[in-house]
């Protein structure tokens, strides 16, 4: 029978850790048994200067003058997605700022010259605020942009840029982005076109429990109407190095990670995979998350920058051998799969 938001709320702040992640255990396994699935996969963040300035965020630059300001070109995007081929990667993770001069076509050819070059890999491109941007761009609806990533070699939707959907808190840490209404239109679009996609959440900063609940309820809403996500993503909030930090001070605990990511995969009854990010949770915390609902662990995420921008002190990358090894020790099955999750090995 599915939880309703008030159940939810119980559970959350009433229920007993252990039992908890017992009971959201056992719903992940009822789906996945043991397997825990990973991806071997490479973080393109292209540029880092972007016409928002949010206050949670430690990655963005606003003017291209700016000291560490960068800006790839296609051959340098190309040659970094080479090295991760040659590495195994079966999936590029795309997403940058929004910059101030990029015409929609250089994301068009971006991709074109990707999917030519590497005609084998998962392309996983592009938050809802990005294709936003582009539709503002190309004066064009974002059904029209999305059509065109997809002919161009768009395979999936990464999730990002969610933040808090409760219109609220959205305003406090981020007004001048895309609404939450926008963000839920880009994925509903998405999924009537065949595209799917994740969901993200950042977490531990100023919003309530009740923030968050509503937030899983929009989500889960819309898997009911317009299936198509693969999984969901709590983002844990690094409060080092950007405005919203002077308010929060510190990173949330690892108890409230852990309650976050169980209720949500009983609440969340429509996804498939809850995910660990272990890149923000740090390791120790993923791996307890495998035994509270969590099914994924991401990948193997080399050169993530936006998280480790805010002071994240977890590596920048792992090996696919670790991450199996990881897996391993806490009783699990590894299954290494792609970005549309297929399973590889």
């Amino acid at each position: 029978m599915r939880i309703s938001k008030e159940d939810a709320l119980d559970l959350f702040k009433n229920a007993p850790l252990p039992l908890l992640c017992q009971k959201a255990n056992e719903e992940k396994e009822k789906r996945h048994g043991k397997n825990v699935f990973w991806v071997n996969n490479r973080q393109i963040n292209y540029t880092n200067v972007c016409v928002l300035h949010c206050s949670f965020c430690s990655f963005s630059k606003i003017k291209k003058s700016d000291a560490n300001a960068y800006d790839w070109n296609l051959q340098e995007i190309t040659e970094k997605a080479r090295d991760a081929v040659r590495g195994g990667a079966r999936e590029l993770h795309i997403v940058g700022g929004l910059h101030p001069d990029h015409p929609f076509e250089y994301y068009i050819e971006m991709l074109s010259s990707l999917r030519k070059d590497f005609p084998g890999v998962n392309l996983k491109a592009f938050t809802a605020v990005e294709i936003c941007h582009f539709a503002k761009l190309s004066g064009r609806h974002v059904r029209e942009v999305l059509a065109d990533l997809k002919n161009a070699g768009l395979d999936a939707l990464p999730g990002g840029g969610a933040e808090l959907l409760s219109e609220e808190i959205r305003h406090r840490i981020c007004g001048k982005k895309e609404s939450g209404a926008e963000w839920l239109e880009v994925h509903r679009e998405a999924h009537k076109m065949g595209i799917p996609t994740n969901a993200t959440m950042l977490f531990g900063h100023i919003e309530s429990i009740e923030d968050r609940l509503e937030h899983l309820e929009l989500l889960r809403n819309l898997q009911d109407e317009a299936p198509g996500f693969f999984a969901f993503i709590p983002l844990v909030y690094h409060p080092e190095k950007n405005a919203l930090g002077i308010r929060v001070k510190e990173k949330t605990s690892e108890e409230d990670i852990l309650r976050t990511i169980a209720v949500s995969r009983l609440y969340l009854d429509n996804f498939p995979h809850i995910k660990a990010y272990w890149i923000q949770t740090g390791i120790s915390t993923a791996m307890k998350a495998l035994h509270a609902g969590a099914s994924d662990l991401d990948g193997t995420i080399m050169e993530e920058k936006i998280t480790h921008a805010a002071g994240a002190e977890t590596a920048i990358g792992m090996s696919p051998e670790r991450m199996r090894s990881l897996i391993r020790e806490e009783g699990l099955v590894p299954v290494e799969r792609d970005a549309l999750y297929d399973v590889i090995q």
